[in-house]
């Protein structure tokens, strides 16, 4: 969804949110320095494969995903990392890579890490490499009820 399309959506919903321009950053370690935000309050997403079903799992930048954890908490056969090449369809709309956390809008299950919900505010991309959008974890929670797990 280009960030035009996620504001319309923010916007409609009645989300306060604020647009964060930065430089073109990839990693989103590099992408919460550049935009002076802290890693745990930076939101990424990561594309996984559950039993073959695609979803996004959706933790603090600093922090590494833990398949084990996931593949427990969901009592899943098969857990594993998709590729870029796998899901590059299925956001042609976004840049790669920066897909924006609400699976909701992708027909998507979204699994949040537990500490995330710890943080009053998260950031994450709005689908480019040069844009995030900040708001409260409780008005994405609210727009994207995803199921919080422990994933890493």
């Amino acid at each position: 969804m280009p960030v035009q399309q996620l504001k319309d959506f923010l916007d409609r919903e009645g989300v306060r949110y604020v647009s964060i321009k930065h430089s073109q950053a990839f990693t989103a370690q590099e992408i919460a320095a550049s935009a002076h935000i802290k890693g745990k309050e930076l939101a990424k997403t990561v594309i996984v494969r559950i039993d073959g079903k695609y979803c996004m799992a959706v933790l603090p930048a600093s922090y590494h995903i833990h398949m084990g954890h996931l593949q427990d908490a969901l009592k899943a056969t098969s857990v594993a990392l998709a590729t870029e090449e796998e899901f590059a369809d299925m956001f042609a709309d976004c840049e790669l890579g920066a897909m924006p956390p609400f699976g909701n809008l992708y027909d998507m299950d979204v699994y949040v890490a537990q500490e995330l919900t710890e943080d009053e505010v998260i950031a994450f991309n709005a689908g480019s490499h040069t844009e995030l959008f900040r708001l409260t974890y409780k008005d994405f929670e609210k727009l994207v009820q995803p199921t919080v797990i422990q994933l890493t």
